[in-house]
């Protein structure tokens, strides 16, 4: 079904059909339709996970950046995801970078965003999910955090520290966003002399919520292996790998089009390659015990099965939700199943 209303979908603005998307996922979450919908694509038991000291019902999750207010986590959760992280959220509402600013490359599959973090800032959305945890408890929720866009980078340990203290009591993990393309400056943040300040301050707010740290794939391997390592020496929880691509080698998709969609972070199928390298240096510099959520590229269970395989601890998917439809959790999970027989 959905494979026919897309080419319908593609008619409107990317953006505009992102938040048609989303009201259609707030009536999915009356109760009637949240327990029918969990009733079908429920996770099956075997594949429940232990991550963190979180138990997580499915090892596939949705990256940060669909959901950034904590509007549609329970929708969400009721398609078969096994977790959600919302964000990123910055201590002070902002409305991101101007429109037009989300892309389609549907050659490549692919997306292009420089949406710039707009979100509607701390506070509200902690209110959000504490009114979650209220109403539908059990719920796994990551929450990524950022600086805001006019926070000078010198001043960015205060933003993630305030982000983190009010959000660790609703969240079951936090991740500390320092790899988006879109937000002027944030990258150099991954330097470990500018990085370890943001650990510590945000470690110190976190208390008991397991932290870790997200990485861009256009960084060097000896930098990424440095992270890491930095990741490994502060006790962080782990490492999300990886964030958006400013890279467009290789792309099927017309000149035209790509210079359409202009800069800003590409997701999707390119990214697969660059996702799994990463994936692997990551997990060869960490060892065993931390943990590592890989994301990028990610459309089919086989290629979950495969991330695992490799040293993933959970995966997610952004893009593949956009092209293959809401009943993506649910045929991730099967073929995931269907990858272990």
């Amino acid at each position: 079904m959905y494979r026919a209303v897309f080419p319908l979908l593609k008619m409107l603005d990317p953006e505009v059909a992102h938040y048609a998307g989303m009201a259609v996922l707030r009536a999915c979450q009356q109760p009637i339709t949240r327990d029918i919908l969990h009733a079908i694509t429920r996770p099956h038991p075997s594949l429940r996970t232990t991550v963190m000291g979180i138990n997580f019902p499915s090892p596939f999750g949705v990256a940060a950046g669909f959901d950034k207010n904590a509007e549609v986590v329970t929708a969400l959760s009721s398609l078969g995801f096994g977790h959600v992280e919302v964000g990123t959220v910055t201590p002070r509402p902002q409305p991101g970078n101007p429109k037009p600013r989300l892309f389609r490359l549907p050659s490549d599959s692919a997306l292009v965003n420089r949406m710039g973090f707009n979100n509607d800032g701390i506070d509200t959305v902690v209110n959000n999910l504490a009114l979650l945890r209220r109403l539908t408890p059990g719920l796994i929720i990551g929450l990524n955090i950022g600086k805001n866009r006019d926070t000078a980078v010198s001043d960015a340990a205060h933003d993630y520290a305030v982000a983190a203290k009010l959000a660790q009591p609703v969240a079951d993990y936090l991740v500390v966003n320092v790899s988006s393309p879109n937000t002027p400056g944030l990258r150099a943040l991954q330097d470990p002399s500018e990085l370890l300040p943001i650990i510590d301050a945000v470690t110190r707010e976190a208390g008991r919520t397991p932290v870790l740290v997200k990485i861009s794939p256009d960084s060097p391997d000896e930098e990424i292996r440095d992270v890491a390592q930095l990741a490994k020496d502060s006790n962080l929880a782990g490492v999300v790998a990886t964030n958006t691509t400013v890279s467009r080698e290789g792309l099927r998709s017309r000149t035209p089009e790509i210079s359409h969609a202009g800069e800003g972070g590409l997701s999707g199928a390119p990214l697969a390659g660059r996702s799994r390298d990463v994936l692997a240096l990551v997990r060869e510099t960490l060892g065993d015990a931390p943990a590592v959520i890989s994301v990028g590229g990610v459309s089919t269970g086989a290629e979950v099965q495969q991330r695992l395989d490799a040293g993933a601890s959970l995966v997610q998917a952004y893009t593949s939700f956009v092209y293959r439809g809401p009943l993506l959790a649910h045929h991730i999970n099967r073929e995931i199943l269907a990858a272990r027989r």
